[in-house]
């Protein structure tokens, strides 16, 4: 059917663009965690607080968006 090989066509889209994405957040991760290095950076535990309550609060937005659910539609039945 027409439907299904769309519908698929959409999954594999997603699984590429998510994968790929996902990666590169995960290494943006490791990337930050170069920072810690004491010898080569001064920071206070307010600063590295500051830097994870950004990234915790918008990981919890966008998981919201996968678990979100649709309004349910208007009607007068």
């Amino acid at each position: 059917m027409v439907k299904d090989a769309k519908k698929e066509d959409r999954a594999a889209r997603f699984k590429r663009v998510a994968e790929r994405r996902t990666e590169r957040i995960l290494k943006a991760l490791r990337v930050l965690g170069n920072c810690s290095n004491k010898s080569a950076y001064l920071y206070t535990d307010e600063e590295v607080s500051s830097i994870f309550r950004a990234v915790d609060e918008q990981l919890r937005t966008t998981k919201a968006l996968f678990h979100r659910s649709r309004p349910a539609k208007f009607s007068l039945r």
